[in-house]
């Protein structure tokens, strides 16, 4: 499948206007996301875990909110083209099999030895498993899902190619897709 290449724009000095009332450094200044203030949120996916322990998991939020379902964070930067965050993921625990049918989703493993993703697609099944400083880039419209097999908590970067990506959803038959998310 031959898929064209994202245009993108090109932006040039001239093009680029700081916010009225900041200075460059205090526009600068209000782009950084120092691990100091930044939080583990571990209710994000609470309602997975509270179903199941095995789906527990905490979000630390540093350019938008990502999709865990969190709308509001006034704590990170704005996205404008993509989230990051970092994901804590206890030894034995997953991410259950999702859909992200609006951005591509990156996961890059800081700490970890044994974090084994599964990917499924049309039916057919496949799965890798990734340790520290590896990395995998899921395209829209793929379900993915991961579980920690090694026995020390896993530490990851997850980016999303979406500034505002909506909420995943889970196959059908998977025990999560029956459970209600709470509204944030």
């Amino acid at each position: 499948m031959n898929v064209a290449p994202m245009k993108f724009p090109s932006i040039e000095p001239d093009d680029v206007t700081i916010p009225e009332g900041m200075t460059l450094a205090s526009w600068m200044e209000s782009r950084v996301a120092r691990y100091e203030t930044r939080t583990l949120d571990w209710d994000a996916l609470k309602f997975q875990a509270d179903f199941d322990p095995k789906y527990r998991r905490a979000q630390m939020r540093y350019v938008g909110t990502g999709a865990t379902g969190v709308s509001d964070d006034e704590n990170v930067v704005p996205a404008e083209h993509f989230t990051f965050s970092t994901m804590v993921l206890p030894a034995g625990c997953e991410g259950p099999l999702h859909i992200h049918r609006d951005a591509e989703e990156v996961f890059f493993i800081l700490k970890g030895h044994r974090i084994r993703l599964f990917i499924e697609h049309k039916g057919e099944m496949t799965e890798t498993v990734l340790t520290e400083r590896d990395l995998i880039s899921v395209p829209p419209g793929v379900y993915r899902g991961l579980r920690n097999e090694g026995i020390e908590e896993a530490l990851m970067c997850v980016m999303i190619g979406n500034p505002k990506p909506v909420t995943p959803t889970y196959p059908e038959d998977h025990p999560v897709a029956q459970i209600k998310r709470p509204k944030k």
